[in-house]
């Protein structure tokens, strides 16, 4: 059986979704990328994209956060349409975003980064950075430190952390492992479930796919800007047609 003919596994919401893409056609300039895409992620799930490369799983993430507007369909925020609204405004209503790339402040100090995190905030920016620096004790330990002496691992965990200073109720994170050792990818992934642990849902790309599943609750296979398979992670990891077309056998 072909991607093309792979029967999709649709599972309903039990409530109103936190963040749901309804047939949203999207893509850049006159090229189209997403093509009739729905998918939904529920108040405290991890939902992690997968599928091969140019797929259309990063789209997803800047369409939802504003970067990219929907060409069709409709993109909700607690049932209200937020599709095409300014990525700042989404910040204050409480969706924050870490790319892949350039998703801290090399030149300033991880305080000075938390402190940019937060400039949204009408108050309690030092308390903020205070429950982050317990919870993730290595930011404490190097507050002094510019942004770019940190590994790969500690650089991501400043990146959620910034995304966090606004405690957001929805976290898109664009594929927290990628560039990283072996080594340092589990780490990464313990502190995924962390912040999720914090309230805060998660919608995630993920070039790591069985480890990315492995965290989530739920996942969404795309190929070709369009959903193919749709469950709960487990039931992705123990199906022969995602294994065999999409992990890799």
């Amino acid at each position: 059986m072909s991607a093309d003919d792979a029967t999709i596994v649709h599972r309903e919401p039990t409530k109103e979704p936190v963040l749901s893409l309804s047939g949203v056609d999207s893509g850049y300039g006159e090229i189209q990328v997403l093509d009739d895409l729905n998918l939904h992620l529920e108040a405290g799930e991890i939902v992690c994209l997968i599928g091969p490369n140019g797929a259309g799983k990063s789209t997803v993430l800047k369409t939802a956060f504003g970067l990219l507007e929907p060409w069709t369909g409709s993109v909700t925020l607690r049932g209200e349409e937020i599709g095409g609204t300014e990525p700042a405004d989404l910040v204050r209503m409480g969706v924050g975003y870490v790319p892949q790339t350039d998703n801290v402040f090399p030149s300033l100090s991880i305080e000075e980064n938390l402190q940019m995190g937060g400039v949204a905030r009408e108050d309690g920016v030092d308390d903020r950075i205070a429950e982050l620096y317990d919870r993730f004790p290595i930011l404490e330990e190097k507050q002094a430190a510019k942004a770019r002496t940190l590994s790969g691992g500690q650089r991501q965990v400043l990146a959620f952390s910034r995304a966090l200073m606004m405690e957001p109720d929805v976290l898109l994170i664009d594929e927290p492992s990628a560039g990283l050792a072996p080594s340092i990818v589990e780490d990464v992934f313990k502190n995924v479930r962390t912040v999720n642990d914090l309230g805060t849902s998660i919608l995630m790309v993920e070039q790591n796919a069985r480890e990315g599943l492995s965290i989530s609750d739920r996942g969404y296979v795309l190929d070709q800007g369009t959903v193919r398979y749709e469950d709960v992670a487990d039931e992705l990891l123990d199906n022969p047609e995602v294994s065999k077309l999409y992990l890799g056998g």
